[in-house]
């Protein structure tokens, strides 16, 4: 087993728990901490371990892309903007295809790339306090590549309003809509999460890897298509005064001022 710089590996009977492990950042999705999820979830793929956990350590679940990596972007070449777009859609679709069932134990805030990893999980366990939230328009960027996924989870009614509000959804709210499996108190998450992987290695791991099989092969040549025009869209984004505004902003913790408003049409 590789070793890694942002992740913590746990095997204990047949069950491997990956946990995200920048508390500083709160667990915020750099490069290097997307390209260690994508290898760890190919490495557990190949191991024996047959159910895999994935929670965050500290406060957070993942509060999403790293924003102080965001704020370079715009010195970046449009190959390497791309690029990243490419990571955080590689990592998302490894977890959405990965065979064998995955629980997420979400111990604190989910957003944006982060709020993709949990609800893409197969088994979502959130604890009260846990909040979600894809708050990319607050950024003045684009939700792009989770936008396919949440799609098949909520319809596009819902996706709309969450994508284009930007607004923060409790736990409570999120197992609602169907994004949250189970509510689960913090000194539970863990030890519930466990239980759950405890009862899926009584079934049959073939079976389900074949359910799991058939439902992505379901979805799979719509989000190729999908996927790479969202990539796209996420490149142009991050080239735009918007984009360049809504970073800077919130890391000088000042409301953004727009400039698309200003210019002319």
């Amino acid at each position: 087993m590789s070793s890694f710089h942002h992740l913590l590996i746990e095997d204990n009977d047949e069950v491997r728990t990956i946990s995200m492990n920048r508390p500083d950042k709160r667990n915020a999705l750099c490069p290097l901490l997307m390209q260690e999820i994508s290898q760890a979830l190919s490495e557990a793929e190949d191991s024996d371990c047959r159910v895999v956990i994935l929670t965050g350590t500290g406060p957070a679940f993942c509060a999403g892309l790293d924003m102080e990596h965001l704020s370079t972007l715009h010195a970046t070449t449009e190959e390497e903007g791309r690029q990243d777009s490419e990571n955080m859609a590689n990592v998302l679709r490894t977890l959405y295809e990965f065979p064998k069932p995955v629980i997420a134990a979400v111990n604190g805030p989910a957003i944006a790339g982060g709020m993709g990893l949990a609800i893409l999980a197969d088994f979502t366990l959130a604890v009260p306090e846990a909040k979600f939230g894809f708050t990319e328009v607050k950024l003045g960027y684009v939700p792009a590549i989770i936008a396919s996924f949440l799609l098949r989870q909520v319809g596009e009614k819902r996706t709309r309003e969450l994508l284009l509000s930007g607004r923060l959804v409790k736990a409570q709210e999120a197992y609602h809509l169907g994004l949250v499996t189970q509510i689960v108190n913090s000194d539970e998450l863990m030890q519930t999460a466990r239980a759950h992987a405890q009862g899926l290695l009584q079934n049959s791991p073939q079976a389900m890897q074949e359910v799991k099989q058939l439902l992505s092969m379901h979805s799979k040549r719509r989000l190729d298509e999908e996927i790479e025009e969202a990539i796209e869209v996420n490149s142009r984004q991050r080239s735009t005064e918007d984009f360049r505004e809504g970073v800077q902003a919130f890391l000088k913790h000042r409301k953004p001022e727009w400039p698309s408003l200003h210019a002319k049409v």
